[in-house]
């Protein structure tokens, strides 16, 4: 049975810098990642970028230019199993990979053995107890890891592990270099492509080269044709379910479906938003941070165990991880959809908030300064000061002024 042929991106990946198009913050001549490649002195990192920027390839590259032994995990299906066997297989392991190219070396030398480069996609999704596990072997050297996230790192690789690892920022591809990547994808499956359809293309992708790549694809699949137009295009596109884009349209309205059905109280509504997050992928950490916000926005006041308890899931999403922590998810999303409301305090404090903003810096009343030296006793600061008052401590320009209301 013939062996199905690999993604249209994955067939035109490219394997060396002089194929790589965008980022030449990172990789231009004389960057950061250019003499790190250059040099072969590539330590532990972090890629943080949007989908589809060259993560993934940039990771290759560097085994390429290394040569050493590469392994590839997905924080969504790998655990501490995965892990496990890869530093039995790098302690006991003979020597490098072998003879391979790259732009910078050609047939040089494998590294050292006892040494592996393990690249993480998606390692925000990794458990603080299983980014604790990598530490020692990224500290000792036995693995050189390279996460990839979407997710802010300073978020979700813990503080012990990201101290020990640079962080290089990826940003979204322009329009000029989806279209190269779109001419090199069109020239691959022999076809041609009008320029609106280019454009289209493009502008669908929104910077992300595989979302542009698969469209070209599935067009070219479906309409059997040599030229791709814009008509062809949007046909594929309404072929297709609709995806769960983090960082698109779909995200937004499920997570304000999901923080309105709680404010409503509508436990059912709520589990089900959800649910249907976290089967389309998303991070369990995002809607836990949230619920966190809604206990102090939402319930406030009028439950004080809210926010212990949103704390509470937030710890245990973040410590067990999928697919256990669904059920601290349920538990969380139920007794904070059913609390009573009470935003009395959060929006005091947003009123307070706009006159700081519109009257700047009001003079304190002098009895509540603080007084630590014997001139500022002389000038009156601290005089008077009674602990327990009915008296408004407000600047003068505010005093009567209610922002709390029950």
């Amino acid at each position: 049975m013939a062996q199905p042929s690999p993604p249209l991106a994955e067939r035109i990946r490219p394997r060396d810098l002089s194929g790589f198009i965008g980022q030449a913050h990172l990789v231009g001549v004389g960057k950061p990642l250019y003499r790190a490649l250059q040099q072969r002195a590539v330590p532990s990192m972090v890629f943080w970028g949007p989908p589809g920027v060259g993560k993934t390839t940039l990771a290759r590259m560097i085994a390429e230019v290394t040569r050493k032994p590469f392994y590839n995990l997905s924080a969504v299906s790998a655990g501490k199993a995965e892990l496990r066997q890869i530093v039995q297989a790098v302690r006991g392991q003979a020597g490098g990979r072998g003879s391979q190219r790259s732009l910078f070396m050609a047939g040089a030398a494998a590294d050292s053995p006892g040494s592996a480069l393990l690249f993480l996609d998606e390692i925000h999704r990794f458990n603080k107890a299983q980014q604790d596990f990598l530490l020692p072997y990224v500290e000792d050297g036995t693995i050189t890891l390279i996460g990839a996230t979407t997710e802010n790192p300073s978020f979700e690789v813990i503080s012990a592990l990201l101290s020990r690892m640079q962080v290089f920022t990826l940003n979204p591809l322009s329009r000029a270099e989806l279209e190269r990547i779109i001419e090199r994808g069109r020239a691959a499956l022999g076809i041609s492509i009008d320029a609106d359809a280019s454009a289209f293309l493009a502008q669908y992708a929104n910077g992300d080269a595989r979302a542009a790549l698969n469209l070209l694809e599935n067009a070219a699949r479906l309409y059997r044709v040599d030229s791709i137009n814009v008509d062809a295009l949007r046909e594929t596109l309404q072929s297709k379910h609709l995806r769960y884009d983090k960082t698109g349209e779909e995200h937004y309205n499920t997570i304000s479906a999901f923080i309105k059905s709680m404010r409503a109280s509508d436990i059912d509504a709520a589990l089900y938003y959800c649910a249907r997050m976290i089967d389309s992928g998303e991070d369990p950490k995002f809607i836990a941070r949230r619920m966190v916000i809604f206990a102090s926005e939402d319930i406030g006041l009028a439950d004080a165990k809210a926010l212990g308890i949103a704390n509470d899931v937030f710890r245990a999403v973040e410590t067990i991880g999928l697919p256990e922590c669904q059920y601290n998810l349920a538990q969380g999303v139920a007794y904070l959809a059913a609390a009573p409301k009470n935003r009395s305090a959060g929006d005091a404090y947003f009123r307070a908030l706009d006159d700081a903003r519109a009257l700047g810096n009001l003079p304190i009343p002098l009895h509540i300064r603080n007084a630590p030296t014997h001139l500022m006793r002389e000038l009156g600061y601290g005089a008077g000061y009674q602990a327990y008052t009915e008296e408004s401590l407000l600047p003068a320009a505010l005093k009567g002024k209610r922002y709390f209301r029950k």
